[in-house]
């Protein structure tokens, strides 16, 4: 099913990732209706051509419709069942990192509102999402799915089908992002190493990502940790550690053991729990071991 622009949308989360890819959209000539929390990136995408949601239930009343939500705990609060009742046959698209116990309990409730429910979610940043370069992770019923691929091709570069039931694309997700942290925790490590016997960092990564570790991972994570811009964060710090527990639950209802999840999960609560790391990007779990902040067991 191919719908053109001038479609109507929904759209619910305007974080940093929510606003770019809703932009995206609006830009593409639909008619998108927005939901957030907070007004100030409501009014800006108003400006741009959207159109206000006075309540989550206005934006999930489109035929179709996206959310961006920050986490388990939003996603079930904004995709409540009175949100949903409505006109059969619309269709909801669930972008960010949920835990697959989540996406469950979501396609659960929309199937009882009428509601198809696919769960996408992303990879890449803000910058990524801008530009409409998004890797998207996607699964669900095969012709909602179709139903979804005309936006899907605004927002990203290439879709990811990875299985018929929601969950899996959360899992598949969190499992990426568990990687993702293995080497931001790794260039952290090893700058720490070249630092110590005065090579420079900058120097270090570029090697790293010019070499034997190209991609976006390396070089861009490479050039933040190494020149320590952590400020504004892409990805925050409490993300980062909510999609850590998402890979530490996964592990744990499939009975597996993650050798190394334990001292990650020391490195976040370490960076948390300080004053100058809190609050940054991700990447600032560099810092835990570039400055010898590592916890005694």
């Amino acid at each position: 099913m191919s719908l053109g622009a001038g479609e109507q949308i929904g759209f619910l989360g305007l974080g940093t990732m929510g606003r770019e890819m809703a932009g995206r959209l609006v830009a593409a000539g639909h008619d998108v209706v927005i939901w957030n929390r907070s007004p100030e990136p409501v009014a800006q995408l108003v400006a741009a051509g959207a159109s206000a949601a006075d309540s989550p239930a206005d934006a999930l009343a489109a035929p179709i419709s996206f959310s961006m939500l920050a986490n388990d705990a939003a996603a079930d609060e904004v995709l409540s069942a009175a949100h949903l009742a409505g006109e059969p046959g619309r269709l909801h698209v669930a972008m960010a990192s949920l835990s697959p116990a989540a996406a469950e309990q979501l396609a659960e409730r929309h199937a009882e509102a009428g509601v198809a429910y696919l769960a996408a979610p992303v990879l890449g940043r803000f910058t990524v999402a801008a530009a409409g370069e998004l890797n998207i992770i996607a699964a669900g019923a095969a012709a909602d799915l179709e139903r979804a691929a005309p936006f899907f091709e605004i927002l990203g570069k290439r879709v990811w089908t990875v299985g018929t039931e929601p969950r899996i694309a959360n899992v598949v997700k969190a499992a990426v992002n568990y990687t993702i942290i293995h080497a931001l925790q790794a260039i952290g490590e090893s700058v720490a190493l070249v630092e110590a016997n005065d090579v420079d960092a900058g120097l270090f990564t570029e090697l790293l990502s010019s070499t034997l570790f190209p991609g976006p991972v390396y070089s861009g994570y490479g050039a933040i940790i190494a020149e320590r811009r952590y400020r504004p964060p892409g990805f925050t710090m409490a993300l980062g550690s909510k999609d850590l527990g998402l890979a530490e639950a996964i592990a744990a209802e499939a009975g597996l053991r993650l050798p190394t999840a334990p001292v990650l999960r020391r490195v976040f609560d370490a960076a948390l729990a300080s004053e100058d790391l809190g609050d940054v990007d991700w990447s600032g779990i560099a810092e835990i071991t570039r400055q010898g902040r590592f916890p005694a067991a």
